[in-house]
């Protein structure tokens, strides 16, 4: 069954949106390990099985939201496989994981497909933490990456389609999954200023939509990068108001970056902070840092820099960076930044 162009699916909505997508569970029927990208990221996936005595690992498959694709052709073995993924940098606010707690070898700059040793350094490879999936089934099995918000496959594609427009700068409404009026206006505008046919294909449509909000990224709001050896954790502060803000964390994979702010810099007065893993169960944190803001351990966002112990948070000593230049900053940690190892816990 061809796929069904924008051009019918503006006309006839929803329901034109729905047979299209229609192709994915088909596909479920061939034998071998099928993922699914059932979030509204465009999600690049790693995967691990075992071959005789040690873990094959692979990577990268990408995944436009909504779609699904075989990492194993044909007949599988039964028992524990791996799978990671990671967000593309076109996303805003940094780089999202799907992970768990079984250290694989990947390569975070491209294509690969390595043994699994026990120090992925030895071979200039980084250590991730992958999520063990139980494969009971020898002709087929499916695992699904998924958010918060429950959603289908056609309402992952949609609201892809919204993300992806969001992140582009053509779109500012609800990211719910649903084609709506503002949806279809904001992809009629798109494929206008870009000189595109109505024709355009969903998956043309996401690609180009992801390389546009990758070039907006270089040209808009505070961006971290890492230029170390080592993953990094980072956090920004800045005035809110009459007060303070302090937001993080942002993973800063090595050689990596992120952007943190998403609107033009129209102020100085933006502070950073990140923490370095070692490998080793202890961080390395900055050793310039002159201005106080509160930290979590988990993902935060908190009002205030006074007092952090009392309310549960700790403290960590952020770096000035310097002025923003026409409206946007770029932000580096280097090795030199960091102090000496100290245990994490």
């Amino acid at each position: 069954m061809a796929q069904v162009p924008l051009s019918i699916k503006i006309i006839l909505g929803f329901f034109a949106f729905v047979l299209t997508m229609a192709m994915p569970a088909k596909a479920a029927a061939q034998d071998g390990w099928e993922i699914c990208n059932e979030t509204s990221y465009i999600i690049e996936a790693s995967t691990g099985r075992y071959e005789g005595q040690g873990v094959i690992v692979e990577g990268w498959t990408r995944l436009r939201p909504g779609a699904c694709e075989r990492v194993i052709e044909g007949s599988l073995r039964p028992g524990i496989h791996y799978l990671f993924g990671r967000s593309s940098t076109a996303h805003r606010g940094g780089r999202k994981i799907w992970g768990g707690a079984s250290k694989l070898c990947i390569d975070p700059t491209g294509s690969f497909a390595v043994e699994n040793i026990p120090d992925c350094s030895v071979m200039g490879l980084e250590e991730r933490e992958f999520r063990p999936v139980l494969i009971e089934d020898a002709k087929r099995w499916r695992t699904s990456f998924t958010e918060t918000e429950k959603r289908n496959l056609e309402q992952a594609s949609a609201a892809g389609v919204q993300r992806l427009l969001d992140n582009a700068g053509v779109y500012s409404g609800r990211i719910d999954g649903y084609l709506g009026r503002k949806t279809r206006a904001a992809i009629g505008d798109f494929l206008t200023s870009k000189g595109l046919s109505a024709d355009t294909t969903d998956a043309d449509l996401m690609d180009i939509l992801e390389q546009t909000a990758i070039e907006r990224a270089r040209n808009v709001g505070l961006t971290f990068c890492n230029r170390t050896d080592k993953r990094i954790w980072s956090a920004m502060a800045r005035r809110r108001g009459e007060g303070w803000e302090s937001r993080g964390w942002w993973l800063l994979e090595a050689g990596g970056c992120a952007r943190v702010i998403d609107e033009p810099l129209l102020q100085a007065g933006l502070f950073a902070y990140a923490e370095m893993e070692t490998g080793d169960g202890e961080i390395r944190t900055l050793t310039r840092g002159s201005d106080q803001f509160c930290v979590s351990k988990a993902k935060f966002a908190i009002t205030g820099r006074e007092a952090c112990e009392e309310a549960a948070y700790r403290s960590g000593m952020f770096v000035a960076t310097p002025a923003p230049v026409n409206r946007r900053l770029v932000f580096e940690f280097f090795e030199r930044d960091f102090g000496d190892p100290v245990d994490a816990s």
